[in-house]
């Protein structure tokens, strides 16, 4: 077989073109396929540190939380609203229960010592004291002002 007429300088440098065009094809599809790297980043080792795991646990500290759904828990010591007071350090003179607080309100009736009142309303200060209103459990006709430091807390009847 006879290559000559195959052989031509025609053919070859065509051949030769054509093998540069791909060649040329797959530098510049690699070269937008591939990663690009900033020249700002610069070469940066990385460092390995080992952390042991430590061997134990110390103890936690319980922080409290408020539930929203309890109830609030009243000092029994303190004269709150809804509880009940018992006149006391009167003596036999009793306790003037007022109109409104403070000492030149009209005087509504006389609390006996040792007479227990639920708290309705209060506290209020007028003439140096603090005041309560308190009503009789079972009468709501006596009912008006006291001075707190003529009361004691006492327990629900």
């Amino acid at each position: 077989m006879d290559l000559r007429p195959y052989l031509n300088r025609f053919v070859i440098f065509g051949s030769l073109i054509v093998a540069g065009i791909l060649i040329l094809i797959t530098l510049i599809l690699i070269g937008w396929t591939s990663p690009r790297f900033s020249p700002e980043v610069g070469f940066a080792p990385a460092d390995l540190t080992m952390i042991p795991a430590p061997t134990h646990t110390p103890a936690a500290t319980a922080i409290p939380t408020i539930d929203p759904l309890s109830t609030p828990v009243i000092d029994q010591t303190v004269i709150n609203i809804d509880g009940y007071v018992q006149i006391t350090g009167t003596g036999s003179d009793g306790l003037r229960i007022r109109s409104a607080p403070g000492l030149t309100s009209e005087t509504v009736f006389r609390g006996e010592e040792s007479e227990v009142f639920l708290v309705k309303d209060g506290p209020q200060s007028a003439d140096g004291y603090t005041w309560w209103y308190v009503v009789a459990p079972y009468d709501d006709t006596r009912a008006g002002w006291a001075a707190a430091e003529f009361l004691a807390v006492v327990p629900a009847p």
